[in-house]
This record gives structure tokens, C-alpha cells and sequence, in this order.
């Protein structure tokens, strides 16, 4: 594994401190001898683990680190494995020496090791940042181990602590300009000099330790600077942190940077230059750095970092694009369209970047009237894992899908700035700045313009609990693998235990003017139409490491926390949604959605318990905000959702049976009860939520390639009959839902807790009874009607004369029916399959060749002898052909669709096989 790829690994794990003291045996190692590492993990998160640990390692070669890796991240097969031997303590021997340990040629030499501890069984729990050790060589050396750059800055006066070591050594000199500072006898050196001993403002200088012993002379050096202090000024009027454009070739940086001490702005307009050029000045407060660039090229895209303190160079926290030296790489033209090159040689790390005189989006819509919260029915999706393009033009393509179920709004996972390129987007870095391997800004622009003109709302997924490693507030105030105690962002151990990252501290007025900007920024810029706000539980600062229950409980400093911030979003959009995953205590959560605030309702257990037929804890009550004793319908419930596992694979893995004919595990029968769940989740009043493919029955583990993985992006599960039923029922169910206001009533009662259950709903233009048995056997409801007369069952047409509003009705197992007193028009579900609890196989076996010109074969199969009717239908739903309709004895048979000659347009079609009234459906593309 190379550099590269080991930074990657430790800036998108959920790092830990290193605090564990990290010790050799000899104390100097030397390459051509053996060495044994000691490690005690107290202090981090290895702290207690009782598992292997392992060591992900490498040598510093040549002067490059990370060579010669010894086998693969995370693979405990091939990677050295540490001795416990005692409570945190380990060990790890190199032997027979370290060159022959890690294989390395006697041409190369070698000067360090490389390593990271991780656990056996979580790759992710490891020691950060990286370990260094240093090694010697056989012959006498010497290596300069403080300060750790070859090029230091310092200012007038500031003192340099020089520490250099050198084993075989009798005695070590040090000597700056050539001229002699001290000696010391013996093999390490410990000095501090002031960088006002030789010279002025802007002098480079050389400094050396030179190590001698009876036969040899070895030299390690370095240079510093000595810069002048910065001129003090007033940041011009006007500008604000970030990027600053006056006019097209004009630019103002603005760096919030309490505690530091002088910045340099470099980058592409300035040749990368550390010198008078790019200093940076300074507001009178001391907090800003500030620097204003003219000449720049109109239009022309500039890399540029800031380099703090002559120590670290970071991107601007407020810039929108950022270049990656370890992902861009991966990222084709066609989803990024001449991507700006990384500046190899001059960047460290994540570089920012500006550019004047930018292609402005032209926004199509201008008036776009988010849907009422009432009838929200938001989509959630992951960009990576729902095209195949993973792309907002791709996503563009599949509005019209999301927009015939009656989808009116999307919620985005994060698009922001994340480490990595394959993510869910909780591991985020830059907050202004648009993720590139969805693509550029004005087509994530585009997509949400697109959906204004198409009716549908676009909600950010936003991650403000947390940020990760590669964020530029977090590396500017860092400490040994932590945040710093002086930063003004982060708290230095999270306040609770679900924390991953680094913890936001949102009591801080720095957090709060960031995270406003960047709420602010969204709607402004990119128009879209609220946030779901991750883990909003985590806005606090009450310390409740090790009591989940407390972090739960009321907590009126977080609900100041998060209404301001929603005051902040109501200020630029009055209408804007405000989404929080909060998960508190009913009270708090009660306050939240009082004042404004939708909160996600977390429903997948009761409703996946009732799929499986497993009813005693199966109660869905809490899915009614009435429920809650909240005033108004802010509960966005949902019945799966990323965080929560799959309806249909807990169906086919742990559904319950009856003996005989109804087993909840057999894939026809687990797609059916899906649609029970249904229609008692978009029938209670609110809005409600869909985790991306649920309405295609989507059966793969949350677990599947792990928990955050990429997971298959079945498309084709749309041909599937059975499982286009159920996107077919959800899009009935949420017409229901958004067409008519019986199902926004706040009159409504439900009886939502055994196997049969049923809701009321009751409105002057219309009443509802819906009943549902989730039992696995026949069961009878005692259905309550509002009043006797005529009912009519909404997906049969049919009518029901009821005489008694208390009726018995038996309904088979996972079997439902929603009754209206004003008779609607019946669904169209596909082809007139109208009743959405048939039971029929698949006789269609095959169809072939698929898409076609030409033949079509369809084989299909007759259990018993039966008529068979095999009909082309067009998406009208007219006959374009009948290919047979007779009689076929048991077997399989094949029968050919000839379009040679025939006047039938490209296009999709579908083949219908009806054998004895049971209808089996292949949709048929033509080219």
C-alpha cells in the first residue's frame, strides 16, 4: 500500500488519539539489527479492546515513507499481528533484523517506520494519526528530531527548540551559518536558540548538527525564517471569511483564525511563494488574516492554501470546490468534465480553489411552492447507490419515476464535501463546497431546478454534529491526534457517545456563525428547500459520555441550540423544512415540532415486526403525532430509512409461517405483505418518508459489503411484476394521501396494536375505514364503520352495503382493504391486475432475445392443463397482439413474437401469460 493510500485510511476512519507511549527496545533502532516495539493502548480507543491487534507497517525508505508495506489494509492473514502481554500492553518483534523484516533491498536505506494499530475484527479502529519511528543505519548519522520540518518559519525573537540524536556518536556540534553555537559530548543534543541571533526580516538560515566519533563525521540539517511580525489592519468593508470577489480580477481572502500567530495565502497566483508577497495581514481583534490579490486572470480557476504558523497548510473552510490529492484521481470526465488537475509538488493535501468571473446558473424556475407539510412524501437517496452514473444528471433521468408514485420532495444524502469518494456522506470536510463525484455545482443545480419545474422539493442531508479529519477547522487546531483545547469549533472529547469524528461544540459563537453561513449558503445558492439535520441530538453540550439515557433526556440548551438555527433557515425561506433526526424524549421532541421543526419518526421496527407476522410487538401508534401530544403533524415517519434495515430482507430471513400455505419467508409472499405495511404507513395523517427502492421491495441487508458499502442498484426489479405491484400500490396509496383531504384530517382514530388492526378516518368531504389483518392466518376484524350505507373498497371498486357499523369482516393473512363512503375511481394497477392481494406464480420463464428487432421467444411453463392466453399489450394498455389462446397440456412450452413486417413502433411492451384467470407480466423493449 502506498503513502497515498494509508493517508486515506487515516483521515476517513473514526480516529482516535494516540496518548499510548510508543517505545523501542534498543531505544535507537539501527536497520541491521533486530528491535522489538512496545505498545500500551491506554488512553485511546484500543483502550480495553480485547481482541488482536495488528499492525498496518512499512519503513521510511530513501526518504520515502510508507514502503515496503507489509500486505494488505484490514487483511489478517498477511499483516503482523502484536503480543499482548498484559492489560493494553503489546509487543511486536522485528526480527531477524529490521531490513530482513520488512524485506527490504540492502541498496535502499532506511531511516524510519511506519505504523498504524489496528483492531482484528473493525478496520476502522485504529491508532491516528500515523506512527513514526526513527532508525539508524550501521554507519554513524545523526538525525535532527525537533523541530520535524526541513524548512521552519519563526518569527522575530521566537525561540527554536533543536533535539537531534545520533547513537555511534562520541560527540555532537551545532552550527548555524556555519558558525558554532555549542557541543555537548556524548549522543544527543538539546538546545534552544532565538531566531533574533543572526540576522533581520526575511533572511534565510542554515542550521546543523554535525555528529563525530574516532572515524566518521555524519551532518543532518534544516533552514529556517525569520519573518516579520504582520501588519495589523481592518479587514475592508464588506468582506467576510472565505473568498471575497470584488470584481473579476480582484480577490480578498479572509481567514477566521483565532490564537495563530502570522498565514500566508498560496497558490497558484502567487508561484506558491512563503514570503512578502503572500503574507497575509492581520485585523486588529487578531483573529482574521486577511489578503487582498489583484491581477488575477478573469475566469481562470487558482489553487491556493493557507500555511498557518510555518507549520500547516490547510484549504479555506469557506471555499466551493476543493482538489483532492488521494480521490480526484478516481473520478472520470464524464461524470466531472475537465476536472482542474491537482498541483502535484506544490499542494499539501486538500487544496482550495477559486475562480472569478464564474458560469452563472440560469434558473428556469423562479417561483417554485414547496408542497404543505401536511402532504409531504419525501424520497430519500444516496446519488451513489441509485444510479449507476452516480450522477445529478443521471438523477435527472429518473424524475419522471419518482414523480408518477407522487414523490414531492427528495431528500439528498449529503452531496457536501466528504472524505473519500464512495460514502454515505456523514464524514464530511468542507461544508461549502459540492462533493465532485457526483459531479459539478450547476448541475446539482440543474437537478434541483429540474425538480421545482417537476413539482418536487429538495431537501439537503446535512451533517453538522460532526466533522472529520480533513476538515481545515479541525487541522487548525490539532493536539496529538485530537482537537486542540484552544479551537474554537470542537470539543476535545465528544459530549456523548455516538459521536464520530470530531465534535462540534455549537455553544461556541464560532460554530454558530460557520455552521449560519453554511445553512444559509444552500438556500441562497442553490435554492433548495430545507435540511434534515444528522444526529441533532449531538447539538449540546451536556457531557453524557457513558448514559445514552440521559443524552436523550430534556435539554433546553439544545432546543436553543437548534431554533436558532432553524430561525436562521426561516429568515432566508419562511416556507423551508426544517428535519431533525433527533431521537430524544418525547417532551423535548415535542417543544421542537411545536415551534416548527419536522422531526424523522423511526417506525421500522413496529412496522417490519408486522410484515413478518410477528404482531405482539408489532404497535403503531407512536406514528401519529396525535399520539405524541404534539399540536401540529411534524412527525416524518417512515418505515425504513439508511440507518435501519430492509423490510424485505427481514420478511424472507425471519418471517413467521403458517402450516399450511403461508410462509412469510417465501419471496412472493414477503412482496405481498409489504403492501399491508403500506397502506396503514401513508394513511395516518403527516408526512412521511421512503428509503430509496422500498417501493420495489429492495431485499438486500443494510450489512451487505458493509454497513455503509455500495450496494447493488436493481433497476430491474422494476420488471418484476410482483414487485412493480408494490410501487403501483404506493403510488394509489400516496394519491390518497396527497389528493384528497380526508387523509389530512385531524379527526381520525386508530386501533393499530394486535394482528388486525384498523384506522378511521373521518372529514366532511369524506370518510375512511382502513383494516388490515398482519396475522399469518385467516383472521376476523370487527371493522367500525362511521356510519351504515354504502362503502366502497378503494382498490376493487367494489361496494359494500353496510347495515351495522360494526361489521365482521375476515380477511385472509397480510390481507387489507381501505373503504370509502364516496366511491373514487380504482387504481389502474398494471395491465388490470386491480387487486393487489393476488396470489398467483410466475408461468413466464424466459423471454429472449430482450431488448429486440426482430423474434421474440417467450417460454413459459403449464403446471396442469389449462387454457393459456398470451396478449402484447402497449403502455395504453392495448392489445397490439394475441399470440395464442387454446388449450395446453401440462409442460413447457415456447411460443414466438414475430414483429418482422408488422408495424410496431420501438418502445416498450409487455407480455401477458393468463392461464386460467392467473396472470403472470414481462415487460418487452423493441428497438
Amino acid at each position: 500500500m502506498t503513502k497515498i493510500l494509508i493517508a486515506l485510511f487515516a483521515i476517513n476512519s473514526f480516529l482516535i488519539p494516540l496518548s499510548a507511549q510508543v517505545t523501542t527496545d534498543p531505544e535507537f533502532p539501527t536497520s541491521e539489527a533486530a528491535c522489538t516495539i512496545f505498545f500500551d493502548a491506554t488512553g485511546t480507543g484500543l483502550e480495553g479492546y480485547n481482541g488482536d491487534v495488528y499492525a498496518h507497517t512499512g519503513v521510511t525508505a530513501d526518504g520515502s515513507q510508507w514502503q515496503y508495506v507489509i500486505g494488505d489494509w484490514g487483511n489478517n492473514s498477511n499483516q503482523p499481528q502484536l503480543t499482548k502481554t498484559g492489560t493494553n500492553q503489546y509487543e511486536l518483534e522485528l526480527i531477524p533484523t529490521i531490513r530482513d523484516f520488512y524485506n527490504v533491498p540492502a541498496s535502499k536505506e532506511i531511516t524510519g517506520l511506519c505504523i498504524v494499530f489496528r483492531s482484528a475484527d473493525d478496520p476502522y479502529l485504529q491508532t491516528s494519526p500515523d506512527i513514526f519511528i526513527d532508525v539508524f543505519g550501521s554507519e554513524l548519522m545523526v538525525i535532527i528530531q525537533e523541530p520535524g520540518q526541513e524548512n521552519l518559519l519563526v518569527l522575530l525573537n521566537d525561540p527554536i527548540n533543536i533535539q537531534a540524536t545520533s547513537p555511534l556518536a562520541d560527540s555532537l556540534f551545532l552550527y548555524v551559518n556555519d558558525e558554532l553555537v555549542t557541543e555537548v559530548a556524548g549522543i544527543t543534543l538539546n538546545e534552544t536558540i532565538l531566531a533574533d541571533n543572526f540576522g533581520s526580516n526575511w533572511t534565510d538560515y542554515w542550521v546543523k548538527v554535525m555528529a563525530k566519533n574516532e572515524t566518521e563525521t555524519a551532518v543532518d540539517s534544516f533552514s529556517y525564517q525569520v519573518i516579520a511580525n504582520p501588519v495589523i489592519a481592518d479587514l475592508p468593508a464588506g468582506m467576510v471569511d472565505g473568498i471575497n470577489y470584488v470584481d473579476e480580477s480582484t480577490v480578498v481572502l479572509s481567514l477566521y483564525a483565532p490564537f495563530k500567530n502570522y498565514v500566508f495565502a498560496i497558490g497558484e497566483f502567487n508561484g506558491w511563494d512563503v514570503g512578502e508577497v503572500s503574507y497575509m495581514n492581520r485585523t486588529n481583534e487578531g483573529d482574521r488574516f486577511w489578503i487582498q490579490l489583484d491581477g488575477i486572470t478573469p475566469g481562470e480557476e487558482y489553487a491556493y492554501q493557507y500555511f498557518v504558523d510555518g507549520e500547516l497548510r490547510i484549504g479555506d473552510p469557506y471555499c466551493e470546490k476543493v482538489l483532492d490529492p488521494w480521490n480526484d484521481q478516481y473520478i472520470s470526465n464524464t461524470t466531472y468534465p475537465n476536472l482542474k488537475p491537482y498541483p502535484t509538488g506544490f499542494g499539501e493535501g486538500i487544496v482550495s480553489v477559486f475562480q472569478t468571473n464564474q458560469e452563472e446558473y440560469v434558473w428556469q424556475n423562479t417561483s417554485f411552492d414547496p408542497p404543505e407539510i401536511t402532504d409531504l412524501v419525501v424520497y430519500e437517496l444516496l446519488v451513489r447507490d441509485f444510479t449507476n452514473q452516480h450522477t445529478y444528471l443521471s438523477l435527472i433521468d429518473t424524475l419522471s419515476y419518482l414523480k408518477n408514485m407522487g414523490i414531492n420532495a427528495i431528500e439528498l444524502m449529503p452531496v457536501n464535501e466528504f472524505e473519500g469518494n464512495s460514502s454515505w456522506g456523514y464524514n464530511p470536510n468542507y461544508y461549502f463546497a459540492v462533493d465532485k463525484y457526483y459531479g459539478p455545482k450547476n448541475t446539482l443545480k440543474q437537478f434541483i431546478d429540474v425538480c421545482h419545474s417537476e413539482g418536487i422539493a429538495v431537501i439537503l442531508d446535512v451533517v453538522y454534529n460532526h466533522s472529520f479529519g480533513t476538515s481545515p477547522y479541525v487541522l487548525l487546531y490539532w493536539d496529538n491526534g485530537q482537537p486542540a483545547e484552544d479551537s474554537p469549533f470542537y470539543n476535545v472529547v465528544a459530549r456523548h457517545d455516538y459521536n464520530v469524528g470530531f465534535d462540534m461544540n455549537h455553544e461556541s459563537e464560532a460554530t454558530k456563525q460557520y455552521i449560519s453561513r453554511a445553512i444559509k449558503f444552500w438556500i441562497e445558492e442553490f435554492k433548495v428547500d430545507g435540511y434534515r439535520f444528522d444526529l441533532s441530538k449531538g447539538f449540546t453540550q451536556t457531557n453524557t459520555l457513558g448514559n445514552v439515557n440521559q443524552w436523550g433526556q430534556y435539554d433546553q440548551s439544545r432546543i436553543d441550540i437548534l431554533e436558532a438555527y432553524a430561525d436562521t433557515i426561516w429568515s432566508v425561506n419562511e416556507n423551508a423544512y426544517v428535519i431533525l433526526e433527533h431521537f430524544a424524549d418525547n417532551s423535548e421532541e415535542k417543544v421542537l415540532a411545536n415551534d416548527g421543526c419536522l422531526i424523522w419518526g423511526n417506525m421500522n421496527h413496529n412496522y417490519l415486526e408486522a410484515s413478518m407476522g410477528w404482531t405482539a410487538n408489532s404497535d403503531l401508534s407512536w406514528a401519529s403525532y396525535q399520539q405524541r401530544n404534539w399540536n401540529d403533524p411534524h412527525l416524518v415517519t417512515y418505515m425504513e430509512s439508511h440507518d435501519e434495515e430492509r423490510m424485505m430482507y427481514k420478511n424472507v430471513t425471519w418471517g413467521n409461517s403458517s402450516n399450511p400455505g403461508h410462509d412469510v419467508k417465501d419471496t412472493t409472499v414477503a412482496l405481498r405483505r409489504v403492501l399491508p405495511a403500506a397502506a396503514f404507513f401513508f394513511t395516518i395523517p403527516g408526512p412521511k418518508m421512503i428509503w430509496q427502492f422500498g417501493e420495489l421491495g429492495y431485499d438486500y441487508t443494510i450489512d451487505y459489503n458493509g454497513r455503509t458499502g455500495e450496494k447493488p442498484i436493481r433497476w430491474d426489479y422494476f420488471d418484476d411484476y410482483r414487485r412493480k405491484l408494490i410501487y403501483d400500490v404506493f403510488t394509489a396509496l400516496i394519491h390518497l394521501k396527497t389528493d384528497y383531504p380526508t387523509f389530512r384530517t385531524t379527526d381520525f382514530d386508530l386501533s393499530v396494536g394486535g394482528a388486525q388492526k384498523q384506522i378511521s378516518l373521518n372529514h366532511a368531504d369524506m370518510n375512511a375505514l382502513i383494516i388490515g389483518n398482519f396475522s399469518v392466518n385467516d383472521g376476523s376484524i370487527n371493522a367500525n364503520f362511521q356510519h351504515t350505507g354504502m362503502w366502497y373498497d378503494y382498490f376493487s371498486g367494489d361496494s359494500l352495503d353496510v347495515l351495522s357499523t360494526s361489521q365482521s369482516i375476515t380477511l385472509g393473512p397480510g390481507k387489507f382493504r381501505i373503504y370509502t363512503d364516496v366511491q373514487l375511481e380504482t387504481p389502474q394497477v398494471e395491465l388490470g391486475l386491480n387487486d393487489p392481494l393476488f396470489e398467483n406464480s410466475p408461468v413466464i420463464k424466459m423471454i429472449y432475445p430482450n431488448p429486440s428487432d426482430g423474434e421474440v421467444h417467450i417460454d413459459f411453463s403449464v403446471e396442469n392443463k389449462s387454457n393459456v392466453n398470451i396478449s402484447i399489450y402497449d403502455l395504453d394498455g392495448r392489445i397490439i397482439s394475441v399470440l395464442t389462446n387454446k388449450e395446453y397440456k401440462t409442460g413447457d412450452f415456447s411460443i414466438t413474437w414475430d414483429i418482422t413486417g408488422q408495424k410496431v413502433n420501438p418502445g416498450i411492451y409487455f407480455c401477458v401469460v393468463d392461464v386460467n384467470g392467473l396472470r403472470d407480466v414481462k415487460k418487452i423493449v423493441i428497438k
